[in-house]
């Protein structure tokens, strides 16, 4: 047998050329000999990254969120609910007879509008509100300057509480009729915070135009009404076992204008009014036909505070100018009220129809 041959030179070259062609080439390594073989451009500047579009934050008119961080701006536009409120809304009980319910029960429509609640009320997390105080301590909007405008002011709800003198009513009977600051808090912090807008320490200027102690003459002064919403039942009954606390922190005359409420005040009255969060206080001038004509929410600063004293003396010169016409239906609208047991929603519309028919 022939001794084997050692292949040629030329013969090698071709079988690698072969293999070569054949393993695909690793990207790396033709971008390195694409970027050696060809002449080196000057370096271009680097760019800029693009923002992302700032994000809406629909659930307040005057809330918008920009690159993570909130940017608190002036309420602009009125809030309230479009109708005028009645005593006996709001109270949270149940009164459909045994036929409604079941025509409820049995309609369509009925439970993909409850499905609709129920699907906005678990996509909530139970952290939101305690998130949201990380931006201006929960400031939603910074109090307006002006208050608006009576034609274009919308109606504060009514709703159903007991008050320190042991008794379940409305606040409609107690608004009705009289200019009023309500505050409306729902926690210790927030109370705190209503405390910077109504304080007598914190906000001086304010008490000066407030009815203290009931005296003569005192209903051409504001009233003050204090709303502590506790849905929760155990923190309810808290607050009524130790009621002795806030009755000696307020005069006897005022234990009538504060209420705890429980039920009714629902997500779709808290969102008319601008309470997106209930973690935090908030305060408005309502005129004697329980319209908002100015809100504040959170921490008081310096310019809200000179703005809340100025518009509330503009309500009070506003019912004043009304004459005594306006006193005395405001008077006879809420008598009618303390009196009827049971009003009926025809009642009621009448006694507000009293008042509204003077603005």
């Amino acid at each position: 047998m022939p001794p084997m041959q050692a292949p040629s030179l030329r013969c090698l070259h071709t079988l690698r050329a072969l293999a070569i062609a054949d393993t695909p080439t690793p990207c790396f390594s033709t971008f390195q000999r694409r970027h050696a073989s060809t002449p080196s451009s000057s370096p271009k500047p680097p760019t800029e990254p693009q923002r992302p579009a700032p994000k809406i934050d629909y659930r307040s008119p005057a809330t918008v969120r920009k690159e993570g961080e909130r940017t608190v701006q002036p309420l602009s536009i009125p809030i309230g609910m479009a109708g005028p409120p009645r005593p006996g809304q709001n109270t949270g009980v149940d009164t459909r007879s045994i036929r409604e319910r079941r025509d409820d029960f049995v309609n369509f429509d009925k439970h993909l509008e409850r499905r609709q609640q129920m699907k906005a009320q678990i996509s909530r997390s139970y952290f939101r509100d305690f998130n949201e105080m990380k931006h201006h301590k929960g400031k939603a909007f910074i109090a307006p300057e002006r208050a608006f405008k009576g034609e274009h002011a919308l109606y504060f709800p009514n709703l159903h509480g007991r008050t320190l003198q042991d008794e379940e009513t409305d606040t409609t009977k107690v608004l009705a009729g009289r200019v009023s600051v309500v505050s409306v808090f729902s926690s210790g912090w927030a109370e705190n915070q209503v405390a910077t807008w109504c304080s007598e320490t914190q906000n001086p200027e304010l008490h000066t135009l407030l009815d203290k102690d009931g005296a003569k003459g005192a209903s051409e002064k504001a009233q003050l009404v204090e709303i502590n919403h506790e849905p929760n039942f155990l923190k309810y009954w808290i607050l009524r076992l130790f009621s002795y606390r806030l009755k000696a922190q307020r005069l006897r005359e005022h234990w009538g204008r504060y209420f705890v409420v429980r039920k009714g005040f629902d997500e779709f009255a808290r969102e008319s009014v601008a309470i997106i969060n209930q973690k935090v206080g908030y305060v408005y001038l309502l005129d004697p036909q329980c319209r908002i004509r100015w809100a504040g929410s959170a921490l008081a600063e310096e310019g809200e505070k000179a703005s809340m004293v100025k518009n509330l003396e503009r309500l009070l010169e506003e019912a004043k100018e009304a004459g005594p016409m306006a006193g005395r239906a405001g008077s006879k609208a809420k008598r009618s009220i303390d009196d009827a047991e049971e009003p009926s929603e025809k009642k009621a519309e009448v006694v507000l129809g009293e008042v509204h028919g003077l603005s």
